[in-house]
């Protein structure tokens, strides 16, 4: 038997020259923050390299696609930013614009 591991989500990714460290978080049962919902608490750390990392985030974007293709998942439409709310509507990107909406803040 493998082991496994559940995550809630990725707290942050960090990159360090040709290393990438992506941090796992799940929801605490017991521990709430201000806002009286579940803190997220550190579980386990992945470590990649850099080729590694975008070889894994290609076998994600497929399987993501996979699950919007067959209607699990609906992607959710990009947030405008401070920059995007003050620009005209002909100024902003066009609707087919390579730039995914799931983009981490890392990367911008």
């Amino acid at each position: 038997m493998h082991a496994e591991l559940y995550t809630d989500g990725v707290e942050e990714i960090t990159i360090g020259g040709s290393i990438v460290r992506v941090d796992l978080v799940s929801l605490s049962p017991t521990e709430r923050d201000a806002n009286n919902a579940p803190k997220k608490v550190f579980r386990q750390r992945l470590i990649f390299s850099v080729e590694s990392f975008a070889n894994s985030v290609e076998v994600m974007q497929n399987a993501l696609q996979g699950l919007v293709d067959a209607g699990a998942v609906r992607r959710n439409p990009p947030r405008a930013s401070t920059e995007q709310v003050q620009t005209t509507s002909t100024e902003r990107e066009p609707p087919n614009s390579p730039r995914s909406p799931n983009v981490s803040s890392n990367f911008r």
